[in-house]
């Protein structure tokens, strides 16, 4: 068996912007991030997709506290968003003051602008995790 999307390439495209995920060709589930079985029906028989990073914001957090190695970054803000393609992902969101996070921003919708490095002092080297912004009304 053999990973059709390794760990590796798909922080590479993050590097680039680009948001790469697996489909199952057996039952059409995406995934937003690498593995070697789909998660639903545990076929291996997956393709790589580009996603296209437009979701909805289903929870938040607001980190104050943050890894050793990353202080600089507190406070922001971490969001759980469902793609549309339909895989769920963190990411940090931009644009907003984590001070203003409130309820209300659960069920917005929400497009990822760019990748930042997400490496703490433990991290095994740099990743990028996504950032999203508030899509427009």
């Amino acid at each position: 068996m053999e990973h059709r999307l390794l760990f590796k390439d798909y922080n590479a495209a993050l590097k680039q912007n680009k948001l790469l995920g697996l489909k199952c060709e057996a039952c059409g589930d995406v995934a937003g991030q690498p593995g070697m079985a789909c998660r639903k029906c545990g076929s291996t028989d997956l393709s790589i997709i580009e996603l296209k990073g437009l979701g909805v914001i289903q929870s938040f957090t607001v980190m104050n506290v943050a890894p050793e190695g990353m202080e600089a970054r507190v406070p922001y803000i971490v969001v759980l968003v469902e793609l549309n393609e339909g895989p769920w992902i963190m990411g940090n969101l931009s644009g907003l003051s984590p001070l203003d996070a409130n309820m209300d921003i659960i069920g917005k919708r929400v497009t990822m602008q760019q990748t930042v490095p997400v490496s703490d002092k433990y991290s095994g080297g740099e990743v990028c995790g996504p950032v999203f912004a508030l899509a427009a009304s």
